[in-house]
């Protein structure tokens, strides 16, 4: 059974840096696309970073140059990089992959559990 599982989040202050990563484990034939979501208190879920299986990325408008998605692939892990946190950060963050398990051989949609970001002095 694949599973994803998030891991780095936690309380930090203004300007202050996290790292998030994800670990996709199971029995994995392949990995196409890996995000990261988040959904702050009251807002709806939205796409922050997303990079491919050739490492292409994109971003959010409001993480463009603050965030850095990358991708371990011999790991099936994929990171965030956040600098320079402001509150409006302040979210649960979720990873989400495209996988395909030796089962069938199809490529589904997994997330993770999420973990908390929380950004405040």
């Amino acid at each position: 059974q694949v599973q994803l599982v998030e891991s780095g989040g936690g309380l930090v202050q203004p300007g202050g840096s996290l790292r998030l990563s994800c670990a996709a484990s199971g029995s994995i034939f392949g990995i196409n696309d890996m995000e990261w979501y988040r959904q702050a208190p009251g807002k709806q879920r939205e796409l922050v970073a997303a990079i491919s299986s050739g490492g292409g990325t994109n971003y959010a408008d409001s993480v463009k140059g603050r965030f850095t998605i990358s991708r371990d692939n011999a790991k099936n892990t994929v990171y965030l990089q956040m600098n320079s946190l402001k509150p409006d950060d302040t979210a649960v963050y979720y990873c989400a992959a495209d996988i395909a398990p030796y089962s069938d051989y199809r490529y589904h949609y997994y997330w993770g559990q999420g973990t908390q970001v929380t950004v405040s002095s």
